[in-house]
């Protein structure tokens, strides 16, 4: 088997292959850390009631924010690309949950028509989201809403060396040409949305200890980031032997007193224009 091998924040794209259990484990223990660090509050506040409600969670890894959703009296269906993490969501027993395996870039067979849409940091794997949107769009209701979270420029973080700055760019823009992962997705949000067809009433940062913060980040943090290099098998091989160097240099910024981020955490809250005509 192999280890993770994705690009962003925490997980390979949908479809990616099976890992092996030990890679799997210790994931979902990253997913646990993960999800303290990340600021959903401020985004529930946006949404609508979803008591009595039908959402879509699309990329839901161990069902983490299927919980949430489940535990504000919603009915969810989660979708994820993985067996082994939709395995580890079934074991939760949510009530009121169902936790399919299917590819998100093939087109869903999903018996519903849902009330709302969530997707957090599953968007960059699709360059060509619009175009996903499109075909996930097609499980909604009309009027239903859609909420889209994504990290943009993962790895700006200032102070860096030269020869670190030029092959992460390199290694982002390779990235979007193969169609990989797209490390500007964040700030593509709102247009994207608009593009397919929906009207965009919310757009924010989202504060974030991990992925965008000034000053030096806690231990805790740092752990997170080493750990995110060590399994991005991609970045590895494309840094070569200069790979150890690039990571010493990354986590040295994060954990510098003068450390500056240049990455955001992007939410866009859209609904679902009526049909024209």
């Amino acid at each position: 088997c192999r280890a993770a091998a994705g690009h962003g924040v925490s997980r390979p794209p949908a479809g990616a292959g099976l890992w092996c259990r030990p890679a799997v484990m210790n994931l979902v223990d990253e997913y646990g850390r993960q999800f303290r660090w990340r600021r959903w509050a401020s985004v529930f506040r946006l949404l609508p009631p979803v008591a009595g409600e039908t959402i879509l969670d699309l990329g839901c890894g161990i069902g983490d924010l299927t919980a949430e959703f489940v535990a504000r009296g919603a009915r969810v269906i989660a979708v994820d690309g993985d067996r082994q993490l939709v395995e580890v969501a079934r074991s939760r027993r949510l009530p009121g949950a169902e936790f399919l395996l299917a590819d998100l870039r093939e087109t869903l067979d999903l018996a519903v028509r849902a009330d709302g849409l969530w997707c957090s940091f599953t968007a960059a794997y699709f360059p060509d989201l619009p175009a996903a949107l499109v075909r996930w769009g097609a499980h909604l209701k009309p009027g239903a809403w859609v909420a889209l979270t994504e990290v943009d420029d993962l790895f700006g973080h200032r102070p860096l060396g030269r020869q670190t700055t030029t092959l992460l760019e390199a290694y982002a823009e390779d990235s979007l040409a193969a169609g990989r992962y797209d490390f500007r997705m964040g700030r593509k949000l709102e247009s994207y949305l608009e593009r397919a067809g929906f009207a965009v009433s919310s757009t924010l940062t989202l504060a974030d200890p991990e992925l965008s913060f000034r000053g030096p980040c806690s231990p805790e943090v740092l752990q997170a980031w080493r750990d995110r290099l060590q399994r991005m098998a991609l970045l590895r091989r494309f840094c070569g032997v200069h790979m150890e160097a690039v990571q010493e240099d990354l986590l040295r910024c994060l954990s510098s007193d003068d450390h500056l981020s240049l990455a955001k955490v992007y939410c866009c809250i859209a609904y679902q224009r009526p049909p024209s005509g």
